[in-house]
């Protein structure tokens, strides 16, 4: 049965790998000028990433490794740094997780981020930070410009929030009580998230 299984990973593998070293369109003459093509479906719903920066978009499971960027996830990203710009699904990288612009789902890794990103959802790290958060952020330092429910941490850290920070040091830079040990409150009005 082992054998079995390895030998389907095997295929996969390199039918994911085939199809992400499909050769690329003909060059353009020289001196004409090319407008940058919209992202691409993946064509295998697994996608091996292999130090790769393709723009692509993926539905189904990423494998990074070492490291792995594409324009969009959708469902499951594993390895070791995983980046993109829109995701929606549960990425578990060792070292990093990286949503640039919009995410809904969960992070687990030691940094997790959706530093210039609103996110919907859990971020489970060590690190975790994003622009807003809609949800929870679990992890010893835990950071959000404008914070919708609940961080747990050793620090917490947010400029504006509506809900509850649970830790040794829990900072909401614009509330009155703008610094409360153990559990801070915050019930400022928010702008919405869209």
């Amino acid at each position: 049965m082992k054998k079995i299984l390895m030998a389907l990973s095997v295929v996969l593998a390199c039918a994911a790998v085939s199809a992400q070293d499909a050769t690329p369109p003909p060059a353009a003459p020289a001196g004409t000028v090319v407008a940058k093509t919209p992202a691409t479906k993946a064509s295998w719903p697994v996608w091996l990433a292999f130090n790769s920066a393709k723009d692509i978009d993926v539905v189904g499971f990423r494998f990074t490794l070492p490291y792995g960027r594409c324009e969009g996830v959708t469902g499951f990203d594993i390895g070791v740094y995983g980046s993109c710009r829109y995701f929606e699904g549960v990425q578990v990288n060792i070292l990093r997780n990286e949503v640039q612009d919009v995410m809904a789902g969960g992070q687990l890794g030691i940094y997790n981020s959706a530093g210039r990103a609103d996110c919907l959802g859990v971020q489970l790290g060590l690190f975790n930070e994003a622009r807003s958060i809609r949800g929870v952020q679990l992890g010893i330092i835990n950071l959000a410009d404008n914070l919708y429910g609940i961080q747990v941490g050793l620090i917490n850290r947010a400029e504006t929030a509506y809900g509850f920070q649970v830790g040794g040091v829990n900072v909401i830079r614009e509330s009155d009580l703008a610094f409360c040990p153990i559990v801070n409150i915050g019930f400022d009005k928010l702008t919405p998230m869209l």
